[in-house]
């Protein structure tokens, strides 16, 4: 033990009042920061703020005027009429009127059957909009006049009412999305004073994000004091002494609260990755604890100086310990290179925890051994070697007879763990990378039932956003007015003019030159004067209309093409478009019959239809598929999934017709929507994922290379590591199981403690080889305490991360099942691959012939 460490040890021992005081100061003083905790489960924070897709998407909201929504279904199986009957359509009714009145809902764009226009011709060249369902229908016809009118607008049918008629929503947009949890309480509320047979659902992203943040919340305050928990009874069997056993204990706790403390403190919010903090923390906390606790309680003999003792036992395992914190840490602080803020928060303070824990396990755990009652100790010694406890144990015995196999069958290890990586290789390549928030949940949690129902009725409740922009440059008021000859004597009437017009974007500035051009008109103008002012006026209206680009039927025709090739695809559940809106309000100009639902052969036709539209109780509706400016439109695709693959394919198959079947000149298309959020930060997760671990693996091989002063030593200590990480994600690939969000993070936890173990056996197997001078005895000394410590160590903390498994929310389930794993796995590869490696290699391991 170097000089610092072993003042440090030896204040701790002579002073331990001192180490308690601070500590509990330290812990108490940070810890009241908690309280202020903040949860955000919102996917588009997986985004840095500055993102180009978020911010697109963010201006994608603005532009057209969208909002989250939460997706309210009513299913009726049990009336031949499916929801067309009256007490379905009185219960939407109701529930639509109660909904209107929450605080937080935007009234204007609630999207129910009583909210929306019946489009009809009123006579010829004329059209009627009046609600579709003013109030709740009394009498069968009605009801089924209702289920006609849906049936003739393509807008409505299959996404307020599906197919069948079996299944109706209401689309309910929200000002905050953090209100959605409320609001969707206060939605179910009014749902339950219904008694209709009906099975109502509520589903939407917004909803399912906020349901996670407040089970989250629970959950927090549930696996952690239940990992706690854990720890403390396994310590317990291990050790037999509970007053040694609250050390390890209070370190554990004060960790988790000092490090959570400084999260909140500084003004972090709480995601789902940095809610599994302390979860990590509790059972990584106690590791070196543990190795403390396992070397006294065989060193320690009855009148012995304490003291003493203490020193050598933290003196012995103070670089093993010092190597494996700092290793982890960086696992996990390599996770702050990617591009994934709550990533790199949750890396950053997991890291920062492990050294936490490390300077108060060999402060606080020295300080509490040297104040244990001698009655405390002889109780340890005790329990510890009755019956041949400890040696005798059954964790002993099981370490010994796996140095046993490890010794006796090297070539068959060697054989067989070669077989393992090399299929676990091939298995990494079959891993799909997918993830949806809604999968975050148990597929029978009521989120989950509801997303599954609606969305075998409906088109789809997921919805990304294809928007169509033209961007090309239209001519300004300058430059039309110097296009041809102009009269001298108009020199002043010009500059005024575009002084007047400003420099504002070139469509405001065409329209304003129109008006500025007819108002000139109506003075005293010479005949030169009026031709070239006429020209000018020509150029200004041509211009105009041109800008109008989403008002040209060629244009509007390319989006129906490319609405009919997503529909036949089988990817898209439903489109809905401006040509959508012109086509219905077409025919109902004609005939009202279907040989009319057709895009008009003109733009001023077009035009027409829109101004028409205008005129309906929902005039807004049409600022939702093109800006007013009519440069830009949406096409809001439905999708029956959320899952990150099947956006993909979408945006695949898009890109192909573009390739194929070339824009407009000057036209582009760009992505908005959560379902392409999604895919967008689970390819930056991916990326950024990758970077850093092998980032981390080189740093960690070289922290090896230099921390044991040999390259053969820190090849040794990177095998288990490296088996694990291949192994474990091999197996992810093999089962089918997505690669989402958890999984990705647990990279940084498979390589900070599969070195572990390494460290701590290579170390004592070199510390011991260098006393004994014998590898054979070398590795049989390596099998009693130290093996057994290890074999403690992987135990606790994977079991310590049990109470995951019985979680509501799924990737608190997936971190515990691979955390398990990884422990088993890489307490396994160190316990047999490496001391067979070092057995058939012990001449340029330890540089020894016997």
């Amino acid at each position: 033990m170097n000089t610092l460490s072993g003042k440090l040890v030896a204040i701790s021992t002579h002073k331990p009042l001192w180490i308690y005081a601070v500590l509990l100061l330290l812990t108490l003083g940070i810890g009241s920061q908690i309280p202020r905790i903040t949860i955000d489960t919102d996917p588009e924070n997986m985004l840095a703020a500055d993102h180009p897709a978020r911010t697109f998407h963010n201006q994608t909201k603005a532009n057209f005027a969208m909002h989250d929504a939460i997706v309210v279904g009513v299913v009726n199986e049990t009336d031949a009429n499916g929801v067309y009957n009256t007490t379905s359509l009185s219960d939407i009714f109701d529930l639509t009127q109660s909904i209107l009145a929450i605080d937080g809902v935007v009234d204007a764009d609630l999207m129910s059957i009583s909210t929306v226009d019946n489009i009809s011709q009123a006579g010829p060249g004329t059209i009627r909009f009046e609600w579709m369902m003013p109030e709740a229908p009394v009498s069968d016809a009605a009801a089924q006049q209702i289920q006609t009118n849906i049936e003739r607008l393509p807008l409505l049918y299959d996404t307020l009412v599906s197919q069948n008629g079996k299944a109706a929503a209401i689309y309910v947009p929200i000002i905050d999305k953090n209100e959605s949890y409320r609001i969707a309480e206060d939605i179910r509320a009014t749902i339950d004073t219904f008694d209709g047979t009906e099975q109502w659902y509520i589903t939407g992203l917004p909803v399912a994000e906020d349901q996670f943040g407040f089970e989250m919340f629970v959950q927090m305050g549930i696996s952690a004091p239940l990992a706690g928990l854990t720890i403390f009874i396994l310590l317990f069997i291990f050790f037999r002494n509970i007053p040694l056993i609250t050390a390890p204990m209070i370190v554990a706790m004060a960790t988790v609260i000092v490090t959570m403390g400084l999260l909140i403190g500084f003004g972090f919010t709480v995601h789902i990755m940095s809610s599994m903090i302390a979860i990590f923390l509790m059972p990584i906390a106690v590791v070196d604890s543990v190795h403390i606790l396992s070397e006294f309680s065989d060193r320690y003999k009855p009148g012995e100086d304490l003291k003493a003792v203490v020193e050598e036992v933290v003196g012995h395992l103070f670089t093993p310990m010092l190597y494996t914190s700092v290793t982890s840490s960086v696992g996990f602080f390599s996770l702050m290179l990617t591009p994934i803020p709550p990533v790199q928060i949750f890396g950053a303070f997991v890291g920062f925890g492990i050294l936490f824990a490390f300077v108060v396990t060999i402060t606080f755990i020295p300080a509490y051994l040297s104040r244990m009652s001698e009655s405390a100790l002889e109780k340890l010694q005790a329990a510890m070697h009755e019956d041949g406890a400890g040696q005798g144990s059954n964790i002993a015995r099981m370490a010994r007879g796996l140095g046993k196999l490890a010794t006796g069958r090297q070539g068959l290890l060697l054989a067989a763990f070669g077989a393992v990586f090399v299929v676990s290789a091939w298995g990494v390549t079959q891993i799909q990378i997918n993830d949806n928030p809604v999968r975050w949940f148990k597929s029978d949690h009521e989120i989950r039932v509801a997303d599954r129902v609606l969305n075998e009725n409906f088109a789809g409740t997921y919805n990304a956003y294809l928007v169509l922009t033209d961007r090309s440059e239209l001519p300004t008021a300058a430059s039309l007015l110097e296009s041809g000859d102009m009269p001298d004597s108009l020199a002043g009437w010009k500059s005024e003019t575009l002084a007047a017009i400003g420099s504002g974007a070139p469509e405001e500035q065409l329209q304003n030159l129109i008006v500025a051009i007819d108002d000139k008109l109506f003075s005293d103008l010479s005949d030169e004067e009026m031709t070239y002012l006429d020209n000018v006026m020509v150029s200004a209206e041509q211009a105009n209309s041109q800008s109008k680009t989403f008002q040209n039927p060629e244009v509007l025709a390319y989006i129906e093409s490319l609405q009919e090739a997503l529909t036949a695809s089988g990817l898209v559940g439903k489109s809905n478009a401006l040509p959508d809106v012109v086509k219905v309000v077409n025919r109902e100009l004609r005939s009202g019959e279907a040989q009319d639902y057709q895009l008009p052969d003109s733009g001023n036709a077009v035009a027409q239809t829109l101004l028409q539209y205008q005129s309906s109780h929902r005039p807004n509706d049409l600022w939702h598929f093109v800006t007013p400016d009519y440069r830009s439109a949406l096409v809001w695709l439905q999708l029956t999934s959320g899952d990150n693959q099947d956006m993909t394919a979408v945006i695949e198959l898009v890109d192909s017709y573009i390739a194929s079947h070339p824009m407009p000149a000057g036209i582009e298309a760009d992505w908005a929507g959560k379902a392409y959020l999604n895919v967008v930060w689970q390819e930056n997760m991916v990326a950024g994922m990758l970077d850093s671990l092998l980032g981390a693996f080189v740093m960690v091989f070289i922290m090896m290379v230099v921390l044991f002063r040999s390259l053969v030593y820190g090849i040794l200590a990177m095998l288990p590591l490296t088996i694990t990480i291949t192994f474990i994600y091999g197996l992810i690939g093999i089962v089918g199981k997505d690669y989402d969000m958890p999984i990705a993070v647990l990279s940084a936890l498979t390589l900070g403690l599969s070195v572990d173990f390494a460290i701590h056996f290579l170390e004592r197997a070199r510390a011991t080889f260098n006393d004994t001078q014998s590898v054979k005895q070398t590795m049989a000394l390596m099998f009693e305490e130290p093996a057994t410590a290890i074999s403690r160590n992987a135990l606790v903390i994977a079991l310590g991360f049990t109470p995951l498994l019985f979680a509501p929310l799924v990737p608190y389930i997936t971190v515990g099942v691979f955390l398990a794993s990884i422990m088993a796995v890489s307490a396994l590869v160190t316990l047999l691959l490496l001391p067979a490696v070092m057995s058939l290699g012990h001449k340029i391991v330890f540089k020894s012939a016997k």
